[in-house]
């Protein structure tokens, strides 16, 4: 048995207890104790989260297998108490995980001087800024450089822990859990914090409805005349305003959704080329790998293997 401890200080982030489900997911499937999880803070008081919801901790206890710093919303200087603690368990615990904004207490306890880490892309400068001897790479999910783990903001704390998981027990186990939490099987950690639809950012309901509806029906045609009508307007005013919010063509910010949506399958790694083409609209293989060549500089084969060798680097 494994023993996982958290460390919450206040206003921290809710969405970085995610990770919790996953571990209890895993002692699900292996039907036993394989991880024994304990929810920490300096004192052991109760806690609140940025959010005010108030969850009971307590004291700092030796240091675990696997320890995580759950990030907060604006990330405060550590105590003394705590910088200590958190640089003990770097020289004493198999693992040190900072969740998003955890990163900045790693740091500040001195853990990721000369590694490579990340943290929420809102915070890169920031963290870069502060702690100069920090190689922050502002577009990973995740990153594991020796046992010292970092992990992007929000959802990718539940990557970070499946890859965790699968160090300890294998990549079945993992795949079991993604698929009890409904999440894609994990991430890479070398993966772009930025999904396609983030980065169009359209101001309008119209032009993100036409996306949304473009996302879940890859294997439609989506010409302009389907997605004009998913945006109640004619094909012509739909072209422009479409234009003049996202600064391309309806056809290319498509392609984009199904290049993403391809790059998830292949990382998932249990489907054919051909069902990849197929089911993100590609219509055939020859065609999917011309777009990747256009965007990415190399074919879906090529990327699915340098998928393979970032999850090597991360075990």
């Amino acid at each position: 048995m494994r023993h996982v401890g958290f460390i919450l200080e206040d206003g921290f982030q809710v969405m970085g207890l995610a990770a919790l489900s996953a571990f209890e997911f895993a002692n699900m499937e292996l039907g036993a104790e394989a991880y024994r999880l304990t929810v920490m803070s300096e004192h052991g008081a109760t806690i609140r989260s940025s959010l005010g919801i108030r969850i009971e901790t307590v004291p700092l206890t030796l240091a675990p297998d696997t320890l995580m710093v759950v990030g907060e919303l604006v990330p405060r200087p550590l105590t003394p108490a705590l910088r200590s603690y958190i640089a003990e368990a770097g020289r004493t615990s198999r693992r040190v995980a900072g969740l998003c904004t955890g990163a900045f207490a790693l740091a500040e306890a001195g853990l990721l001087d000369g590694r490579t880490a990340t943290t929420h892309w809102a915070h890169a400068r920031d963290l870069q800024e502060r702690f100069p001897l920090i190689r922050v790479d502002d577009d990973r999910i995740f990153v594991a450089d020796g046992h010292i783990w970092t992990s992007a903001g929000m959802s990718a704390a539940i990557d970070l822990t499946l890859a965790l998981i699968e160090d300890d027990h294998g990549v079945e186990l993992s795949r079991r859990i993604a698929r009890k939490l409904v999440v894609y099987h994990r991430r890479p950690g070398g993966q772009s914090q930025f999904s396609a639809l983030l980065e169009l950012e359209p101001r309008s309901d119209r032009v993100r409805r036409a996306l949304v509806y473009a996302r879940e029906h890859l294997r439609n045609p989506l010409t302009v005349e389907e997605l004009a009508d998913a945006a109640s307007v004619s094909p012509r005013q739909f072209s422009r305003i479409f234009r003049e919010e996202t600064g391309q063509s309806p056809a290319k910010a498509v392609e984009r959704l199904r290049l993403e949506a391809a790059q998830l399958m292949l990382e998932d790694g249990r489907h054919s080329m051909d069902v990849v083409a197929r089911d993100t609209g590609f219509a055939d293989r020859n065609r999917m790998r011309r777009a990747f060549h256009r965007t990415f500089g190399q074919g879906p084969q090529s990327l699915r293997r340098g998928l393979r060798l970032v999850d090597q680097s991360a075990a």
